[in-house]
């Protein structure tokens, strides 16, 4: 499962995403995008030195070699505006609001989101254009992997993964949770069953 950070920063923010990636976290996107470098080194030097390998950097792209971090995520602005996406023994991910914008990408990336699939939590008045899952029948990009994104939580994570996406996104049912470690959990047991 996959798990952003909330864009700025929130109270007990380390002890959380320590907690999360105790609990079976696979991967933690890092997308602070209002942070500068030194802030996000600072967050980065904050997490426990042994779920590096958990994490994916969405700004900052080049301290990942400070920090032995192997995941870069492009926005999809920045796919757009890159010169050359391709990293040396990185795995890339990257970012998508349509199924043509999926359909169109370079082999480079391991998986994309595909957003919003549902109603936004974080983001007010973000809603899907169409049904994604109707969408993705149009699918014709199958060596990425597609994660769904975009208000996803514990009552639509079946739903999602049973209509075609490989896995799925979690951001403001984590983050505008009152016990995040409990939701994360929930969603994560949900999800297991239709994972393994």
């Amino acid at each position: 499962m996959i798990v952003i950070t909330n864009p700025s920063a929130i109270a007990n923010e380390i002890s959380i995403i320590d907690s999360l990636l105790e609990e079976g976290l696979s991967l933690l996107h890092i997308r602070k995008p209002d942070f500068s470098a030194i802030e996000m080194a600072r967050l980065i030097h904050q997490i426990k030195l042994e779920f590096r390998s958990n994490l994916v950097l969405h700004n900052h792209h080049q301290l990942a070699e400070d920090f032995g971090i192997k995941r870069i995520h492009f926005s999809q602005k920045d796919r757009k505006n890159s010169f050359s996406i391709r990293q040396d023994e990185k795995i890339l991910s990257t970012s998508t609001h349509s199924i043509e914008d999926f359909n169109s990408l370079e082999n480079d990336f391991d998986y994309a989101f595909l957003s919003p699939v549902f109603k936004s939590f974080s983001k007010a008045d973000y809603h899907p254009k169409e049904n994604l899952f109707e969408a993705l029948k149009r699918r014709t990009n199958h060596k990425t992997k597609v994660i769904a994104l975009g208000g996803i939580d514990a009552e639509n994570i079946a739903k999602t993964l049973e209509n075609g996406f490989a896995n799925v996104a979690l951001l403001g049912t984590i983050w505008n949770n009152e016990n995040p470690i409990k939701q994360f959990k929930l969603c994560q047991q949900i999800a297991q069953s239709y994972l393994v």
